[in-house]
């Protein structure tokens, strides 16, 4: 497979993971943290990371807006729910594993 065409499949693969997880809103984001050591706000924050690895000014917020379809205020409004201790306390190890300093 040449590069052009593994690029677009990484491209597509990505797309359809993001449009999945706005579709399953049902599915928290400390959810997501908990069980796989990544959520939304980590791919929206590696599509910044990437912009500006490329020269692209983007920032939390714009990346965020680009990710969650919306900005990321409307989708905490219509979509996150408060979370149980558990899972607070769930996220604040797995947030310490997979993001540390880079959140």
């Amino acid at each position: 497979m040449d590069d052009q065409t593994r690029i677009e499949l990484e491209a597509a693969a990505f797309r359809r993971l993001r449009d999945h997880l706005r579709e399953r809103s049902d599915v928290q984001n400390i959810d997501l943290m908990n069980l796989a050591g990544f959520c939304r706000n980590c791919l929206s924050r590696w599509y910044q990371e990437e912009a500006n690895a490329q020269g692209i000014d983007m920032g939390k917020d714009e990346a965020r807006e680009i990710y969650y379809g919306m900005p990321y205020a409307d989708w905490v409004a219509e979509n996150q729910r408060e979370a149980s201790d558990q899972q607070t306390a769930a996220f604040d190890d797995a947030f310490a594993r997979n993001v540390g300093g880079k959140g």
